[in-house]
C-alpha cells in the first residue's frame, strides 16, 4: 500500500517591519494602538485545509476533530474545522518534523501585521469599508479557500471564515504592557488567542485588530488555524 503523501503550505513572506497594532474603533482588548516591529517570517497563503488535515490524521493517526463526520464541513478545500489549540500545535510539530522546516502557529502581532497586507492603521486587509455581502450567522462555512482576498500580501481568508488560532496566551490588558518588538504574549493565562472572522458571526468579517480567546482545549466549528514558519533572513536577503 502507498504511504499517504503530505502536502507543504503555500508559504508567503512577510516583511520584517513596523506596524501600528491594535484600532481605536473596536473593544478595549484592542486599546492601547501602539507601533510593534515585527521580524520577517513566512504565513500559508490559506489555512489548513480538510484535505491538508486528512493527511496529518492518515500518517499519524491522530483523532479527527468532532466535526469530521458532518457533511457540511467535509468539502476537501473548506478550511477543517474544531481542532483544538494542542491539536493545531502537534499539527505544526509533525510538518516540522517531516520538512526540516520552522513551521508554528503565527503571534498575535504577526497574525495582524499579516492581515493588514501593508496598509496602515485600516479596520479591514482590503480598507476601511465593510463588504455588502457580510451577513454570517450561516449553516457551515459557505466557501472553500481562497474567496476573500488576496490582500496586499498575497494572503487569502485572513478575514472571513474561521477563527485561526495564535501560539500567545490571551490578556485583554496585554496591550498596556507589550513590548514594541516581536511581542509574544503573557507568560499566564487560561486561554490562547485568536485572529480571523466566523462564518457563524451576525457580521462574518473580522475587522484587522479583533481579538478572540478561548482555552486551548475547546473544539469549535468556526476555529482553525493557519501555519506560519520562522524564517533565517540569511535565506531571503
Amino acid at each position: 500500500m502507498q504511504a499517504p503523501k503530505f502536502i507543504e503550505p503555500d508559504i508567503v513572506i512577510i516583511p520584517e517591519g513596523d506596524f501600528l497594532m491594535g484600532s481605536e474603533n473596536g473593544a478595549a482588548n484592542e486599546r492601547p494602538v501602539h507601533r510593534v516591529w515585527v521580524d520577517t517570517f513566512g504565513m500559508a497563503r490559506y489555512p489548513v485545509t480538510n484535505r491538508e488535515y486528512k493527511c496529518f490524521m492518515e500518517m499519524t493517526d491522530h483523532s479527527p476533530p468532532p466535526f469530521w463526520s458532518e457533511s457540511k464541513f467535509q468539502h476537501p478545500d473548506q478550511p477543517v474545522v474544531g481542532p483544538s489549540w494542542y491539536d493545531a500545535v502537534t499539527y505544526c510539530e509533525w510538518l516540522q518534523e517531516l520538512t526540516g522546516k520552522a513551521y508554528r502557529l503565527s503571534t498575535e502581532a504577526e497574525r495582524e501585521k499579516a492581515a493588514r497586507g501593508g496598509l496602515e492603521g485600516r479596520e479591514y486587509p482590503w480598507g476601511d469599508k465593510l463588504h455588502e455581502d457580510h451577513v454570517g450567522g450561516r449553516n457551515a462555512p459557505h466557501f472553500p479557500i481562497g474567496t476573500e482576498g488576496p490582500n496586499g500580501y498575497g494572503l487569502y481568508n485572513m478575514s472571513e471564515g474561521v477563527h485561526e488560532w495564535c501560539t500567545d496566551k490571551y490578556d485583554p490588558s496585554y496591550y498596556e504592557i507589550s513590548p514594541d518588538c516581536n511581542p509574544t504574549g503573557p507568560k499566564h493565562s487560561s486561554r490562547h488567542v485568536a485572529r480571523g472572522g466566523s462564518w457563524r458571526h451576525r457580521i462574518r468579517f473580522a475587522r484587522c485588530a479583533a481579538r478572540s480567546s478561548l482555552g486551548p482545549e475547546k473544539q469549535f466549528s468556526d476555529f482553525g488555524f493557519r501555519c506560519t514558519m520562522t524564517i533565517d533572513c540569511r535565506q531571503v536577503n
